[in-house]
């Protein structure tokens, strides 16, 4: 693999890592980059038209520094392009679950090196709603913990803001949610939670699904139906110490298209960022819809 000379830099102005965005200049320009193309926002909503700007300009390597939420817009934009640009995840965010699950490099040099000399490996992503995301998507209590927990306060308490809004809404509503499975009747009671992933480390470093692969054409559906602040703590503590899918307020399953239906609208979340309140969702996989920049180490137990 040849070193990138073309590289696109989309970056959250308000995020740090390291010696900040000066440092990750130096580090690239180190790597002897003859076009460095340069894109700065300042909430990671304005970053898929960034992105797609640098996608115009054709570079070998595209660089995201941020967080979940900012990874997931920019790799949005680029799923629904037509080249299929490497992406070096730069985690400089708040929880950086995906590049966690994929062992990126937590420092700023090693995950540099990363983005460069990695292998570029095809991950699959999961649709809702016509939006890509990366790690997870949830409705019901995921959702409105994330949405608590976004803005400010998570800028203030970094992950602690998720304990903290997780607290404000262990007793929350549990609404009745009619669940199919590739168009099969799968789920159909109360339901506090319902989580898709496309990983198995989610929000808050919860290992809530033990099998998933983000590279095996599958997403896992977990629907959890514990309420009150007792039935959480006996999930939480089966998922810290056992597989999720022995707790009795787990039910687990694997699928390519996921259809759910409330009997009321509540919020949901795409990778840590939260969105509007539905009643309805449909998910999908997008199999080998991007390619990541992953640990050569680590490559004997991924496919190409």
């Amino acid at each position: 693999m040849r070193t990138p000379r073309k590289v696109a830099v989309i970056a959250h102005q308000r995020k740090t890592l390291g010696g900040g965005l000066d440092e990750l200049r130096r580090l690239i320009t180190d790597q002897g980059v003859e076009d460095l193309f340069w894109y700065e926002v300042p909430k990671s909503k304005y970053a898929p038209k960034q992105v797609r700007k640098a996608i115009r300009k054709e570079p070998d390597l595209l660089i995201v520094w941020g967080g979940d939420g900012m990874v997931q817009r920019s790799l949005d934009a680029i799923a629904g392009a037509k080249a299929k640009i490497p992406v070096g995840i730069i985690p400089a965010g708040t929880a950086n679950l995906l590049a966690t699950n994929l062992h990126v490099p937590a420092d700023l040099p090693g995950a540099v090196d990363n983005a460069f000399h990695g292998e570029r490996h095809k991950l699959d992503l999961g649709v809702l709603n016509g939006e890509h995301f990366a790690v997870m998507a949830g409705i019901g209590f995921d959702g409105a913990m994330i949405h608590d927990a976004d803005g400010k306060l998570k800028d203030r308490m970094g992950k602690l803001a998720y304990v903290w809004t997780g607290l404000r809404n262990v007793n929350g509503e549990s609404p009745r949610a009619k669940i199919k499975v590739d168009g099969t009747a799968w789920f159909d009671e109360e339901a506090s939670c319902v989580l898709v992933g496309n990983v198995g480390t989610v929000t808050g470093g919860i290992h809530a699904f033990d099998d998933a692969k983000p590279d095996d054409g599958w997403l896992d559906v977990g629907v959890a139906t514990a309420r009150g602040a007792a039935q959480w703590a006996r999930t939480m503590g089966q998922m810290a110490v056992g597989r999720s899918d022995e707790s009795p307020f787990v039910h687990m399953t694997r699928a390519r298209k996921i259809d759910v239906k409330l009997r009321e609208p509540l919020t949901y979340e795409l990778d840590g960022g939260a969105r509007d309140a539905v009643k309805k969702i449909r998910v999908s996989v997008a199999p080998g819809a991007v390619k990541v920049c992953v640990p050569r180490q680590r490559t004997g137990d991924k496919s190409s």
